[in-house]
């Protein structure tokens, strides 16, 4: 397993895993798939931001993440994603991926992450609250996904 920065070519899988969650779960909220040309810009405007995890020599999940919300004074606190294709999950890379995101945003200067998690995913609040996360918050009803109001859980960890 390696994790790496995510370069351009890794936008087509990253791309795959997103669509994925974005059509199959309630992992998302968003029902707008992405495209291939907009993860390559995320890729490259994020930098050291965006990781990706390989497996057996192929790119299998990403971990990034981005500002909490706009102004100065949030500018060290960050929001982060993270997702793994079925072949990377329970093999220790999505620890790994965010051990490494957290190394970065550490260097970067970045005080707290949060991860902002479906209340219909508690396999992710249960990730999260394995690596040091805790939660800070429940917004009942938030997000509409499916013909049906679910709660966002957020969840914060001090770097």
């Amino acid at each position: 397993m390696i994790i790496r920065p995510a370069r351009p070519g890794d936008a087509g899988v990253v791309m795959a895993i997103l669509n994925d969650m974005i059509d199959t779960t309630s992992i998302t909220f968003t029902t707008e798939r992405k495209s291939l040309q907009a993860v390559q810009d995320d890729i490259a405007a994020r930098g050291r931001a965006f990781l990706v995890v390989e497996v057996a020599g192929v790119a299998a999940g990403y971990a990034r993440y981005f500002p909490f919300r706009g102004g100065p004074g949030y500018a060290r606190t960050k929001e982060h994603s993270i997702a793994l294709a079925p072949q990377a999950r329970g093999c220790g890379a999505g620890r790994a991926l965010m051990s490494a995101l957290a190394a970065e945003a550490r260097r970067e200067g970045v005080h707290s992450l949060i991860a902002a998690v479906s209340g219909e995913n508690p396999a992710g609040r249960a990730f999260h609250a394995a690596i040091g996360f805790t939660e800070i918050a429940v917004l009942p009803e938030v997000g509409f996904k499916f013909e049906r109001w679910i709660d966002l859980v957020l969840m914060q960890k001090r770097l």
